[in-house]
């Protein structure tokens, strides 16, 4: 028996046992182990569904193969299989899509940080031009992108934009984007018409609330300070702007995008608590690779994932070797093709992985 499916009863026996538990009072009354447990629950239940029609259809292929001996049945019968054992087929492949080892993280928001790198100016522009990108490919999906910090170049592109992004099932879909992503065409400034190549680095982390990961209050410096630029009287009068210091690593936040040091102080903790989660999984390298590399990469910031070029009108995957010629349409925001292309590849990767268990 293929290995994915003997772990399916694994699975059927701790839905059922989860279905007991919600069931019962105590854990009724206690609202966030209830939330717990349904969430379980709920992402176990479409393999429970297709394995509960899996096992039918088996039992109908057999129940016809008794009947191809009869005669009278036998025509039917026949009829039976000829649909039966596709159904059969697709269903197993669904199966083992469905066993594949679920990312916790797929169904979080994310925090993106999108940096300028090699080329100057350009680069900054270009990381301008992968926001939009981004924000326009979040409206498609009916997501949310909001600017938790920024900082401006004086060509209207960015040294470093920090982004939320909320909506369902945001990681799962824009995890891939994290590494370097390489731009190849004319420079506005450029008055000879040369084609320079710069780069912008993408980094997508989940947003993690307390009860995912705990940042202790010991291992926090914060100050307050006056917020700088536009803001009208509230600016350089009220120390609503915060500053919070991770001690074990030294990571920092700066946050002045709003009015009051609570909303700040908020903001910085969710984007200093991601960078640090991201930080140690990263550091533990064995476990990092085992979580996270794959056919589409490790998500390190320094790994060249994705050319566009612009002359050629043309997007370049080189992870998963896709070439797209429709530069166009991926900047503004149809980035469907290239996201299922990755996913498709994760998951072609992962159920390798499985079958050679």
């Amino acid at each position: 028996m293929d290995p994915i499916f003997q772990s399916l009863q694994t699975v059927i026996d701790r839905y059922d046992e989860l279905n007991e538990q919600l069931a019962d009072p105590e854990v009724m009354n206690d609202s966030q182990h209830y939330t717990q447990l349904s969430k379980e629950a709920g992402e176990m239940r479409e393999t429970v569904e297709v394995y509960t029609h899996y096992k039918q259809v088996v039992q109908d292929i057999a129940d016809a193969e008794d009947l191809l001996d009869d005669d009278e049945m036998a025509p039917l019968a026949k009829e039976d299989l000829n649909t039966l054992r596709p159904e059969k087929e697709q269903l197993e492949s669904q199966l083992k899509i469905l066993m594949i080892p679920k990312d916790p993280n797929d169904d979080k928001n994310i925090i993106m940080e999108i940096r300028g790198a090699a080329g100057g100016d350009e680069s900054s522009l270009f990381a301008a031009d992968l926001l939009d990108m981004y924000r326009r490919y979040a409206e498609r999906q009916n997501w949310v992108l909001s600017i938790i910090d920024e900082s401006t170049t004086e060509v209207g592109g960015y040294k470093e934009v920090a982004v939320m992004i909320t909506g369902d099932n945001v990681y799962s879909k824009l995890k891939f984007e994290s590494g370097a992503h390489r731009v190849q065409r004319v420079p506005s400034t450029e008055t000879q018409g040369r084609v320079h190549t710069s780069t912008a680095t993408v980094g997508v982390m989940p947003e993690f609330q307390d009860m995912d990961f705990e940042l202790n209050e010991s291992d926090l410096d914060e100050e307050f300070f006056r917020s700088g630029g536009a803001g009208g009287q509230n600016v350089n009068k009220v120390s609503t702007a915060v500053r919070l210091i991770h001690k074990p690593t030294g990571i920092m936040v700066k946050m002045q995008e709003e009015r009051t040091q609570i909303k700040n102080r908020d903001k910085a903790r969710k984007l200093l608590a991601s960078r640090v989660y991201d930080y140690y999984a990263q550091q533990n390298e064995a476990e990092y690779a085992e979580k996270r590399k794959s056919a589409v990469g490790t998500g390190d910031r320094s790994e060249r994932i994705r050319t566009y070029n612009y002359p050629q009108n043309r997007v370049t995957d080189h992870r998963i070797g896709l070439t797209l010629n429709k530069l166009d349409r991926i900047m503004n925001g149809e980035l469907g093709e290239v996201v299922d292309a990755l996913v498709i590849a994760d998951q072609t990767a992962k159920l390798s992985e499985l079958n050679k268990a």
